[in-house]
């Protein structure tokens, strides 16, 4: 297991488990294809996209790092990253809502209206792309790729953590983490609450720039005011760019259920933590088996959204790429590891549900 692995399944196991409590204590409204989209939108940025930024930072601290700390003790060296990439992430951060080109990609991560840790992995499929003129500083002056690296999972599992539902006010530490009650207020869908908190782990950025603000008393809602996202990944991260898919979505044709829903995004998961297993976020000597698992494992969460949209369309697609993964790496390819097989023969069997009609239900005129 690689240094990459650990932290997706962590993400994934508290996701799962904080929503399961929110739903058994009934305090918290609990929208389990919400959570599938964040999920689904999520992971694609994880290994596809910040794989991208990883080569970025790598190849310019290979050919132009100014070497600045080649002299200088790890410590110190781990100490500078800790702020410098908190600071750059809140100019990242804040701009992402100032620019319009950046909130396109951006707006996908506030269009969540529950406020649960798998809206901390909402996010469009391109938000590192975006991430990496800022970070790439770093590597200009010298970071090592292991303590950037080190340094971006701490802070991204801070900002994971601070995106759950539960934890109450933190006491002194409201004054210099970011936390839970300050974040809250960043996605409050009033434009006034939604542009401040921009701070990722340390809140005196934004104390220091004059973009701080504290939970308002009165009611609030969460996501961005105006037309309801859908339930595709592949949709949302692309709508602000293609404008001809800003039309209205095709009438619901089907319901299926969410338990149904569940049980494919879990599998999928698993090939997914498979193929960080395998490959990391390495890009070179790229085999053909990681290009299609690649490219198959993109398909997944486009199917699964049009599957929750209740397009009869998502149905086929899902089968064929359940069919697919079995017969290109069990048959084609020899994977005979139990991972594999049992992964790729549960997806399979439940692509042949899905067309079968488990979990679907007819939708009423009235409904549609």
């Amino acid at each position: 297991m690689n240094e990459l692995t650990l932290p997706f399944i962590f993400m994934l196991v508290f996701v799962v488990a904080e929503a399961v409590l929110l739903n058994l204590n009934g305090q918290h409204q609990i929208d389990w294809h919400d959570v599938i989209f964040n999920l689904n939108s999520g992971h694609i940025m994880l290994w596809l996209f910040r794989g991208l930024e990883v080569i970025c930072f790598s190849a310019v601290l290979n050919s132009f790092s100014l070497g600045l700390f080649a002299d200088t003790a790890p410590v110190w060296v781990w100490c500078f990253t800790l702020f410098a990439w908190d600071f750059a992430f809140y100019w990242l951060h804040r701009l992402h809502h100032q620019l319009r080109l950046l909130w396109a990609v951006h707006v996908v991560h506030h269009q969540g209206e529950h406020y649960n840790l798998s809206l901390g992995v909402r996010n469009s499929w391109y938000s590192s792309l975006t991430s990496i003129p800022f970070f790439i500083t770093l590597a200009w002056l010298g970071v090592p790729l292991s303590v950037y690296l080190s340094m971006s999972i701490f802070h991204y599992t801070i900002q994971f953590f601070n995106h759950n539902a539960l934890t109450p006010k933190l006491g002194f530490l409201e004054k210099i983490f970011v936390t839970p009650t300050h974040h809250r207020v960043h996605h409050i869908n009033e434009r006034t609450y939604a542009d401040s908190n921009y701070g990722g782990t340390f809140i005196f950025w934004d104390k220091l720039f004059g973009t701080f603000k504290t939970l308002p008393q009165e009611l609030h809602c969460y996501g961005v005011k105006g037309n309801p996202p859908t339930n595709n990944p592949f949709i949302e991260s692309n709508r602000p760019f293609w404008r001809f898919l800003n039309r209205q979505s095709s009438p619901r044709q089907f319901k299926i259920s969410s338990w149904m829903l569940f049980c494919g995004t879990i599998p999928l998961f698993a090939l997914v933590l498979g193929y960080i297993h395998l490959y990391g976020y390495g890009y070179d000597n790229v085999s053909v088996p990681q290009i299609a698992l690649f490219v198959l494992l993109a398909i997944g969460p486009v199917a699964l959204g049009a599957i929750s949209q209740g397009q009869y369309w998502g149905v086929v697609m899902w089968f064929a790429l359940t069919l697919a993964l079995l017969l290109l790496f069990v048959v084609a390819l020899g994977w005979t590891q139990i991972f594999w097989v049992g992964t790729m023969s549960v997806l399979t069997l439940h692509g042949i549900g899905m067309l079968c009609g488990w979990g679907r239900q007819a939708v009423a005129r009235s409904d549609i």
